[in-house]
């Protein structure tokens, strides 16, 4: 299968410190993943404050009820403007997350970038073209609105 990337970019009216500070520490992510993946963190270290080699479990069920293990690695931090993460362990051949903090006029743009690839050649490209694609893009949607929620909906000047 080739390597699929989804960019989502979104506004956040507040200063990029508040900013960071929510999106750096591990515990918020359940705040902004919907409820029916019944997300848990299973183990991480007890610091909030993000470290390269940081290793963080999760099981969630992202489809059909299905619990899955999953093991993210945060493979680079440059505070307070961007981290990425990896995945060690888990549903896909490969999994790379770029969260980027750009300070703007009246607040943050926030950009995430994906890239990802699933196993088993065409039958992983027929799986994610019938389903996995779509369900980011819902996990994703979900996380715009709870963002709103939470920071407030602010229009980029």
């Amino acid at each position: 299968m080739t390597t699929q990337t989804l960019t989502y970019t979104q506004f956040i009216p507040a200063p990029i410190e508040e900013v960071w500070s929510f999106f750096s520490n591990p515990a918020n992510l359940k705040k902004i993943t919907p409820p029916d993946m019944q997300f848990t963190i299973v183990s991480r270290p007890e610091t909030t404050e993000l470290f390269e080699g940081m290793r963080i479990s999760y099981r969630l069920a992202p489809l059909l009820n299905l619990p899955v293990g999953w093991v993210t690695q945060i493979t680079s931090v440059d505070k307070p403007v961007m981290f990425e993460d990896e995945q060690v362990e888990g549903p896909y051949e490969y999994w790379h997350h770029k969260h980027t903090f750009t300070a703007v006029e009246g607040g943050v743009r926030m950009t995430d970038r994906i890239s990802y690839r699933l196993p088993y050649g065409a039958v992983g490209e027929m799986i994610d073209t019938l389903v996995i694609h779509r369900r980011l893009e819902e996990v994703f949607a979900y996380r715009r609105r709870r963002i709103s929620e939470i920071f407030g909906i602010g229009q980029e000047v």
